[in-house]
């Protein structure tokens, strides 16, 4: 109500008012709306405005007040879930970690295992290569010794042959019977 009256002496003062001639008059432009404007406000109060935009206002407080609520509840929400995928995203970089870590050891073991498995590889070779070597060493000393027995048959035929008389020669032949008739019995 203050307001209200405030408003009126504010407008009674002004200067448009002085400058018009009386002011109680009807023929004064400024009183009647003056009075058109009193005449509004009453019967905005009358309908009972003040209380209905009150009233809205009112309702629109608390439906901003709910509002802010649910923002608030989401926004809470929100952070738990931002946690939860952090904790997710740490517990899946940890498994990584460790899925890495697990690699990484079995790629050591692979590769300790294949130096092994080629330490093998190259111990049996090599001991395979010191056989074949030792086989033909084996042949060779052999296809020596057989050609040096048949060299030396040959020339022990050939200087027997040359010092052999028929005698002798028979004599050779009997004890050679006899000899392996003693071996075969």
């Amino acid at each position: 109500m203050t307001r209200l009256t405030t408003l009126v002496l504010a407008m009674v003062a002004s200067p448009a008012f002085a400058a018009s001639g009386p002011f109680f008059s009807l023929r004064n432009s400024d009183f009647v709306v003056t009075i058109a404007f009193f005449v509004f406000i009453g019967i905005l109060v009358y309908f009972k405005v003040p209380a209905k935009i009150t009233g809205l206002l009112d309702a629109r407080a608390v439906q901003i007040k709910a509002d802010l609520e649910e923002a608030r509840a989401l926004r809470e929400e929100a952070k738990a879930l931002l946690a939860s995928y952090e904790r997710k995203q740490k517990e899946v970089k940890e498994q990584s970690d460790r899925i890495v870590a697990a690699a990484k050891a079995e790629a050591e073991a692979a590769a300790a295992q294949a130096r092994a498995d080629m330490q093998q590889s190259i111990a049996r070779r090599l001991a395979a290569a010191e056989e074949q070597i030792q086989a033909a060493e084996n042949s060779a000393v052999r296809a020596v010794r057989e050609q040096a027995i048949s060299v030396a048959i040959s020339a022990a035929g050939v200087v027997l042959a040359k010092q052999m008389t028929a005698e002798g020669a028979k004599a050779s032949i009997d004890a050679a019977i006899q000899q392996v008739d003693a071996k075969l019995h």
